[in-house]
């Protein structure tokens, strides 16, 4: 398979095997996949590599109405088939049919951001299922048809419930972004402080490399002058990625609301209720809005580990908490390129709105994917956090890392290890280590922690004192950015 890898293409190592198996397997009869994620992570790419390696039609949908999407695939049709004049259709069932007659069972199908045609034509899933179902049935030829699409809320459902789909699928595959050891090393930088910087900005999107040219900050002195040239300069592509990305999912109707939902969670509401009262509205008002935002991949409901019913709402991706937290807030100046003005007073927003959640976020999927045994004390089963009460402080205490071992819902889940980050510019002390210690006598009273490791991450380091006090313990980790980046 490894003689099949098309040039150029970076990861994705399990994604195109599995493309390559989908493609190239012995079974006969008819094969549907698959394939969604947010725009910009390559989707696209792959398939076109996977046609012109294994042989195919690769057909890009594009926005427009049923008719001129037909006369469209007419297109593809003609070119692959080397035809002259017009190949036109009067139906869906009639196109879909000479795509797969075309392709026949040898070659692949490949019908890309499917979400386009399916919202003029939504009976077009219906005809793929009759398709599917006849050529299974021995009333049809068999085929291989790869489904793509960008708009999460549209494509995660067609699978799901009662859809047309639902079973039929063999392959069912999220096209995720790179993790943050994936793109520092996607953009091959080798400073974790500016590796930390860029994904805290733009996340694991590989497309926006190439928005930038594949330029990055010399150093951490020049981070802002990379942001002035790029992100924030209002000819770049990137000033108004916000916007595409809410536009390229149908099922986001009233952007005004949506974009308002984004930025309440990103200045920190973090439960519905919080949102509704920043937005002035009925919480049940919200309850449709945040499960599209959800579906697209915009948000994500984070359950605290110990306490299930206690959710918190999330942005999901880096570059939408950015723009919601530094750009939007003051998006008159940096449009006018009032930019040295402007990030004055957004510095502080960056720091705390950005860069604070982020750190927290990379510590969790630290600990969830490359973390050692030794480390944690043994494997996670789940990694999250957790809200705890400090009923003798009257306060509450949050954890940034909770990792449980076993059974998470079990009465006394096991602690493995909690943790907090720190995204900040001061190096943490023994304070630091000695209100995670009050932490595990709190979790103890939920859970088995009495033998949890203490997790200290921290951007800026450690203190010479809680260094020397980590090294003469064994249930002390310090983790700082180069461990967090290359370490175990």
């Amino acid at each position: 398979m490894d003689e099949l890898r098309p040039e150029g293409l970076f990861d994705r190592d399990h994604e195109w095997r599995d493309l390559l198996r989908f493609a190239q397997s012995p079974a006969t009869g008819p094969r549907v996949g698959v394939i969604y994620g947010r725009r910009r992570q390559g989707k696209s790419f792959l398939l076109r590599a996977l046609v012109r390696q294994v042989g195919g039609i690769y057909h890009q949908a594009l926005e427009e109405e049923t008719a001129p999407a037909l006369g469209h695939l007419g297109k593809t049709l003609r070119a692959d088939a080397h035809l002259a004049g017009q190949l036109t259709f009067s139906d869906w069932s009639e196109a879909i049919a000479a795509l797969l007659d075309r392709a026949g069972p040898d070659r692949i199908a490949v019908i890309d951001e499917l979400p386009y045609l399916l919202t003029q034509s939504p009976e077009l899933a219906s005809i793929i299922q009759k398709a599917f179902d006849d050529a299974r049935n021995g009333q049809g030829a068999p085929f291989r048809l790869l489904l793509c699409g960008s708009a999460m809320s549209i494509m995660e459902r067609v699978l799901s419930g009662q859809k047309a789909l639902r079973g039929r699928a063999v392959l069912d595959m999220p096209l995720l972004p790179f993790d943050f050891r994936q793109s520092a090393a996607y953009w091959e930088i080798e400073s974790p402080e500016i590796a930390f910087l860029v994904d805290a900005v733009l996340g694991g999107t590989p497309g926006y490399r190439d928005l930038l040219d594949g330029a990055t900050p010399a150093s951490p002195e020049t981070f802002v002058e990379w942001l002035a040239a790029g992100v924030l300069n209002p000819s770049h592509a990137l000033f108004r990625e916000a916007d595409y990305l809410l536009t390229e999912d149908p099922a986001i109707a009233d952007r005004a609301l949506y974009q308002s939902v984004l930025a309440a969670i990103a200045e920190g509401r973090s439960t519905r209720s919080a949102v509704a009262s920043q937005l002035q509205r009925d919480e049940s008002a919200l309850r449709h809005p945040l499960l599209v935002l959800e579906r697209a991949g915009f948000i994500r409901r984070d359950a605290d580990l110990l306490l299930s019913k206690r959710p918190l709402i999330r942005i999901a991706d880096p570059y939408l908490r950015f723009y919601h937290a530094v750009v939007r807030p003051d998006l008159a100046r940096f449009e006018a390129r009032e930019f040295t003005e402007a990030w004055i007073e957004a510095r502080l927003r960056f720091e705390s709105n950005v860069l604070g959640p982020h750190f927290e976020d990379l510590a969790r999927v630290w600990t969830n994917n490359f973390a050692s045994r030794r480390t944690l004390g043994g494997r996670p089963s789940r990694v999250g956090f957790t809200q705890i009460n400090d009923a003798s402080n009257r306060s509450r205490m949050e954890l940034d890392v909770v990792a449980i071992s076993g059974n998470t819902n079990a009465d006394r889940p096991v602690v493995l290890a909690i943790g907090e980050a720190k995204g900040g510019s001061t190096k943490r002390g023994i304070a630091d280590l000695r209100r995670l210690e009050r932490g595990r006598n709190l979790v103890a009273e939920k859970a088995e922690a009495s033998a949890s490791r203490l997790l200290l991450f921290s951007r800026a380091g450690f203190d010479v004192d809680l260094l020397s006090e980590a090294r003469a313990r064994q249930d002390v980790e310090l983790i700082d950015l180069a461990r967090l980046y290359t370490g175990e």
